[in-house]
């Protein structure tokens, strides 16, 4: 096999010095469990002892306590139930909120309100600010101009959830 007869009966004998070492590595990786080895590696230098990384990396690997990527999120487990179709114009509006920025780094909000059958663009209120008291009032014009739809769908994010300064609670879904 072209070895030496010596190398099958040869045992390496950790220094003292090596397993009061990796002691130490393993205690610090139990008690901050997110710390990978270079963490660990400069906790080691902040307390006193001096040692080269890869040494740190080798002990680390041996004693186990290597940290975990985390798993991606799956997405939404519960199946999409599709959208009835309207049948006629004014039927479903749709509203959602967009974000945008100005030039000189003002914020603007966006809400846009379509028509789900025709697809046209009942309205589209730009404000630096929209509350719900405007909304509702720029609503009800445009329920006297065209009429109301019999359902509005939203996405149900957080602009549209209640806030405690429009004196509405997010909890009372009405009866």
């Amino acid at each position: 096999m072209g070895l030496s007869r010596s190398v099958p009966q040869y045992e390496a004998i950790r220094s003292e010095e090596t397993q009061v070492l990796q002691a130490r590595i393993i205690d610090i990786a139990h008690e901050r469990r997110r710390f990978g080895y270079r963490r660990i590696q400069m906790m080691l230098r902040r307390e006193g002892v001096v040692v080269n990384h890869k040494r740190t990396y080798r002990l680390y690997r041996e004693a186990g306590p290597a940290v975990r990527k985390r798993k991606k999120r799956q997405g939404i487990a519960v199946p999409r139930i599709p959208l009835d179709q309207p049948r006629g114009p004014n039927e479903v509006w749709s509203m959602d909120f967009a974000f945008d920025a100005m030039a000189s780094g003002k914020r603007i909000k966006c809400l846009t309100i379509v028509d789900d059958y025709s697809r046209e663009a009942v309205d589209i209120l730009v404000d630096r600010g929209i509350s719900g008291h405007y909304v509702a009032r720029r609503l009800s014009e445009i329920g006297r101009f065209r009429g109301l739809p019999l359902t509005i769908r939203t996405d149900q994010g957080p602009e549209f959830m209640g806030n405690p300064a429009w004196g509405t609670d997010p909890a009372d879904t009405g009866g």
